[in-house]
């Protein structure tokens, strides 16, 4: 895709997103879009053609997320696998196993159902209506060009490690346990997976499991880094404007880790209410920018009156340049 219609087809997104905010009356519609808008993909669709051209443009020959098979590139995103580069057997599926899936990491059920569109429509509803479900959906560190056989079986099965008889794929190590719904991915790639689990659930305020938490911890210590997770993670940051901060080392996750919620601060204006009735219950800090609701957030009474900004709503603040101040629960 040329780079004309990359910025054609952004510019419909954005146009889609603007219509989305004036039917929702949204204040903040929840995502922290970087200034090189125009070069972050915005669809699952888009992300998929970017992840090819900009990311894993020279890894076909290196192999698949899973199993380490080659493919040949076709069409804009797609391709067809060389099952024999790997030893794979096919399970049941012949025509998903000869080609080149892109598969969510972290599975999109998991984060879409954190959204309301989800509950109202499923994938579908989230895809027409919800600017931020898709920018979640098209996060190219979540995006792993895979067997799609592999991709099928896995489904949306959370990662633990598989004791006793599971589906395997000849050479693959892969695994997948249909009946309780767990797939245990090769060692290569558990450390990655971790990180990308990590960094969705941090970024757009996912709760994780505690059981969740200690495999992929185990995950993370026992695989390290690759220079390839590394080179993919700078590639990756070129695209999107910000790197996985769990590959890079700026961040850690441990037991009781507090979401930073980098991509979503989705917040909705306060009801309307006539001039009489507004009260304020917002204080923003005129130095450091920071607002604090009068529940949940420690510091409420601990601004310096000369500093003491007030707002009628979260969204007010929002809109006056103030953000939330991270010790609010």
């Amino acid at each position: 895709m040329g780079a004309a219609r990359v910025v054609d087809e952004c510019s419909t997104v954005i146009r889609q997103v603007r219509g989305w905010l004036a039917q929702s009356g949204l204040v903040a519609f929840g995502l922290l879009l970087s200034a090189a808008l125009a070069a972050t993909p915005l669809s699952f669709e888009q992300a998929k053609t970017q992840g090819r051209q900009q990311v894993y443009f020279d890894r076909h020959t290196v192999g698949t997320f899973y199993c380490g098979c080659q493919w040949e590139w076709m069409g804009r995103s797609g391709g067809r696998v060389d099952l024999d580069s790997c030893g794979y057997q096919i399970r049941r599926q012949e025509v998903r196993a000869h080609r080149i899936e892109w598969e969510h990491v972290v599975p999109a059920s998991n984060f879409g159902r954190a959204r309301q569109c989800w509950q109202d429509g499923g994938r579908s509803n989230c895809k027409a209506n919800d600017p931020v479900f898709n920018v979640m959906e098209a996060d190219l560190h979540n995006l792993s060009p895979a067997i799609g056989e592999v991709n099928a079986d896995r489904s949306n099965y959370r990662f633990a490690p598989i004791r006793g008889a599971a589906q395997t794929y000849g050479a693959c190590a892969m695994q997948v346990d249909f009946q309780n719904r767990i797939a245990e991915p090769p060692d290569a790639v558990k450390g990655q997976i971790a990180r990308i689990y990590f960094y969705m659930h941090d970024r757009y305020d996912l709760p994780m499991a505690l059981r969740q938490q200690q495999i992929l911890m185990s995950w993370d210590q026992q695989v390290p880094v690759s220079d390839w997770e590394r080179e993919r993670d700078r590639r990756i940051a070129a695209v999107m404007g910000h790197g996985n901060p769990f590959v890079s080392g700026e961040r850690v996750w441990n037991i009781g880790y507090r979401n930073t919620a980098d991509g979503v601060v989705s917040w909705l204006p306060e009801p309307a209410e006539s001039q009489s009735e507004v009260s304020v219950i917002v204080r923003g800090n005129r130095n450091s920018k920071v607002y604090h609701l009068p529940q949940g957030c420690p510091s409420y009474n601990q601004i310096s009156p000369q500093n003491v900004v007030e707002f009628a709503s979260a969204a007010e603040a929002e809109a006056a340049g103030f953000r939330r101040a991270g010790n609010c629960r």
